[in-house]
């Protein structure tokens, strides 16, 4: 893959959590919320990470933008905006940078929280919402920041007018767009969506997909889509990371990860995905005990305790992150062997 390509580069970046105990607090254990994971993000594409809830998706997604201190690891970020004259753009590591420069890159770097009533003050007015990156960045002023708050709420299908009301007066898919267009505010170059729609009703889901899709054609954006909904990242995404345990399990093109899995982990939860096809009947394959603790992970493969196919080096060794070809990256020690069933399988 070529480095032109790549907007936001990580390598092996992880991020633990102390577990402290005492009178004098002392640190016991570490959660090893995200547990040294590689990903590469191009420019203009969605990367969409999947995976159970616990599994260190959020935590991944927040430290990548360092609203969390990671603490091993590196992120590089490609921006344009900040590069000197005669560069192409300026490779940031956001892990290592200065809070000063970590301010500068939250112009090119957003983010839609999950929750969207939580992530909006609600003794503010739409119109403070949306304008507060403009201010605190000095963009515009007066009428020239009031015309740009319009127009960003109509384009993620708000009325100018909605501006002067306050967030609880809107439905939840009303807020979630006002976040869309917060995150917006300032043109930025990537966006990670944290489980955006998970608490929106059905037919408000499909809605704020597809305003979502749109926007990224229209401003250019890189998304980096975090949920749990596998039917979403299917429709959205171009490439897919599973993660489990704090691991990339896998990752690969959309179409090849659907329709041919390598890592029993992402066979289990294609299984639940519903195929729209009544003359299927889909198999579920149900995974035996509950994921273990990040404090104390399993030896050898962290997926092993559940795996239907598990040997005895799946519980001695930790299995190599490689690439199979075309850029399908799994960890699992018998991946070109095993035969695992699909969405194809399932008549999808």
């Amino acid at each position: 893959m070529s480095s032109d390509e790549i907007l936001l580069e990580v390598r092996h970046l992880k991020k633990y959590f102390p577990v402290r105990k005492g009178i004098l607090q002392r640190v016991v254990a570490q959660v090893k919320a995200v547990d040294d994971i590689d990903l590469d993000i191009k420019r203009g594409e969605t990367l969409g990470l999947v995976g159970e809830s616990g599994c260190g998706k959020t935590t991944a997604g927040r430290t990548l933008i360092r609203l969390y201190d990671p603490t091993e690891g590196e992120i590089i970020f490609r921006s344009q905006r900040l590069a000197k004259p005669g560069e192409a753009c300026r490779e940031i590591n956001i892990a290592k940078t200065s809070y000063a420069e970590i301010k500068a890159l939250r112009r090119d770097i957003q983010i839609i929280f999950q929750d969207p009533f939580s992530s909006l003050d609600p003794r503010m007015t739409v119109g403070a919402v949306v304008g507060e990156p403009l201010r605190v960045f000095g963009v515009g002023r007066g009428t020239e920041r009031e015309d740009r708050i319009r127009g960003l709420l109509v384009a993620v299908g708000l009325k100018p007018d909605h501006m002067r009301r306050y967030p609880h007066e809107f439905s939840g898919g009303q807020r979630q767009r006002i976040g869309i267009a917060r995150a917006l505010a300032l043109n930025p170059k990537l966006i990670v969506a944290d489980e955006p729609v998970s608490s929106l009703d059905v037919s408000i889901q499909a809605q704020v997909i597809n305003l979502l899709e749109d926007l990224q054609k229209e401003f250019g954006l890189t998304y980096l889509f975090i949920t749990h909904n596998l039917s979403i990242v299917k429709h959205i995404s171009n490439r897919v990371a599973v993660m489990y345990l704090g691991k990339i399990m896998e990752l690969a093109e959309t179409e090849t990860l659907f329709f041919n899995p390598k890592h029993p982990y992402t066979e289990a939860l294609m299984s639940a995905v519903p195929v729209p096809n009544p003359d299927y009947r889909v198999e579920q394959i149900l995974l035996e005990g509950d994921v273990p603790s990040p404090i104390n992970p399993p030896s050898g493969c962290p997926f092993h305790p559940r795996c239907l196919y598990v040997k005895d080096r799946c519980r001695e060794e930790i299995p190599e992150y490689r690439d199979l070809g075309s850029e399908h990256f799994v960890r699992c020690h018998f991946a070109d062997s095993l035969n695992l069933r699909s969405l194809r399988t399932h008549g999808a």
